[in-house]
């Protein structure tokens, strides 16, 4: 049985599977009720034809070494069941002459069974009798003590019609029994399963009746565990729903109002050339350093949403740290070469699996960062280590480090420091990539003898 789940209504679904079953059971105990019952009531009825056979071998006698027998109607007419029940009767000798009763029974042809269910039983068959079927017991009845040859055959039928219509009424009966039995269990099945869905209803309801900007948590049911199983997990669903859209919603307004200055910027600074407030080339340098920052802004805007739209998405690969380190670094290199700054790269050989553009992201914004803080002539470098809880990302740099109360909104998006033009959203970009990566991140001051000597970017990621 087949059943499409996606078309069906869960209560539709259960009575189907609750109901059907059972059906099909009813329907196959009934057809092997009525062979049951067929069987028993022939066995009762040929109990009775063996009782007319041997009541009628009984009366066989030898008269003048002539076999006879007289038959009175009585001797069957006790064993009849009712006037639907017709039986005949054929006693023939061992050469199949007639000796009394109905000639157009056939006779029956076989030899004797020595082991018979019942004594001097030969057979009980069906056979046909003037277009009728009869159930038949055949008796070889001896009649000589000296001749093994020396019997008779007593044949008693009767017909079928009234075992059949006894075996037909055990059966309606029983039917009609299994029928009210059936459609008991399908409303108390129906009363159950409404009982048991009624919850989900509620919930549905509850769902549909909501705003679309309502994500907060469903109250829980008192259903069954199964059903506050699933609205635990639509509450952390909305939970997690609701976070993204705060963020989202935090991310544009924020991301708007950053748009915004450096196209102001643009657009006063081309208001001034027009005016020719200054030289074009003064001007145009000046564009091009606002139009720079902001190109910078709105890749660091891609890039922030490129993490939320790959966090626990896509396909990750096996990355290679040190590998990513050194591209990185490539990239950077003519920041580096422009501060004239002493680059170091420790890393071991060691690999996660993860989107390698997250993690040249990841190390690409704490570099830029630290090239950015770090005086022209001094170090910096990235070490890559396997560490206690898991893998060791450092890049160290010789800045100034980092002040207390830039710690409370170090990670915030559009935080920046104060201390370069940095946009803000580098420490942001990071720490949303670490998350997404199961990670922690931390920035620490170098202490030496007692003075900051630089700034540690921990990233602790798990292997």
């Amino acid at each position: 049985m087949k059943i499409d789940k996606t078309t069906l209504s869960a209560r539709t679904y259960l009575l189907a599977w609750i109901i059907t079953p059972i059906a099909i059971f009813i329907l196959a105990d009934t057809l092997t009720l009525y062979r049951n019952a067929l069987s028993s009531v022939n066995t009762a009825y040929d109990r009775m034809l063996i009782a007319s056979a041997h009541s009628i071998g009984d009366l066989l006698r030898i008269e003048n070494d002539v076999l006879k027998v007289v038959v009175p109607y009585t001797a069957l007419e006790i064993y009849e069941a009712d006037m639907s029940s017709r039986m005949m009767y054929r006693v023939s000798d061992a050469g199949g002459e007639l000796i009394s009763g109905d000639d157009h029974l056939p006779r029956y042809t076989g030899k004797p069974v020595r082991r018979a269910s019942y004594p001097d039983l030969v057979h009980i068959y069906e056979d046909q009798y003037r277009g009728e079927t009869v159930r038949v017991a055949a008796l070889f009845q001896p009649v000589s003590v000296t001749d093994p040859a020396g019997y008779a055959l007593v044949q008693v039928a009767e017909t079928v019609e009234h075992r059949k219509a006894l075996a037909q009424k055990i059966l309606w009966e029983t039917l009609v029994h299994q029928l009210i039995l059936l459609a008991v269990v399908t409303l108390i099945t129906l009363f159950v399963v409404s009982r048991a869905t009624r919850p989900l209803d509620e919930l549905r309801a509850e769902l549909g009746e909501r705003d679309a900007e309502d994500l907060s948590e469903l109250p829980l049911p008192r259903g069954p565990k199964e059903l506050r199983t699933v609205v635990d997990a639509l509450n952390g669903l909305m939970s997690r729903l609701r976070r993204l859209l705060d963020h989202q919603q935090r991310f544009v307004a924020d991301a708007s109002h950053q748009l915004r200055t450096p196209l102001a910027v643009l657009k006063t600074q081309l208001q001034s050339g027009l005016r020719g407030d200054a030289p074009a080339e003064v001007i145009l340098k000046e564009m091009s350093g606002t139009v720079e920052r902001a190109t910078g802004l709105a890749n660091q805007l891609l890039s922030l949403a490129k993490v939320e739209q790959l966090r626990g998405r896509g396909t990750k690969e096996t990355c290679d740290l040190a590998m990513l380190a050194r591209e990185v670094a490539i990239d950077l290199s003519s920041l580096i070469s422009e501060k004239d700054l002493d680059f170091e790269l420790d890393a071991q050989k060691v690999s996660i699996d993860s989107h390698p553009w997250m993690v040249s992201e990841l190390i690409s914004n704490l570099l830029h960062n630290a090239i950015r803080h770090t005086p022209a002539g001094s170090r910096l470098g990235i070490r890559i280590t396997r560490d206690a809880p898991g893998i060791l990302v450092c890049i160290w740099d010789s800045g100034p480090g980092l002040e207390e109360e830039q710690r409370l909104h170090l990670f915030e998006p559009f935080s920046g420091s104060g201390r370069s033009a940095g946009s803000g959203l580098g420490l942001a970009i990071c720490r949303e990539i670490v998350d997404a990566m199961g990670g922690v991140i931390k920035l620490e001051n170098r202490i030496e003898r007692g003075v900051v000597s630089g700034m540690d970017a921990r990233v602790i990621l798990p292997e």
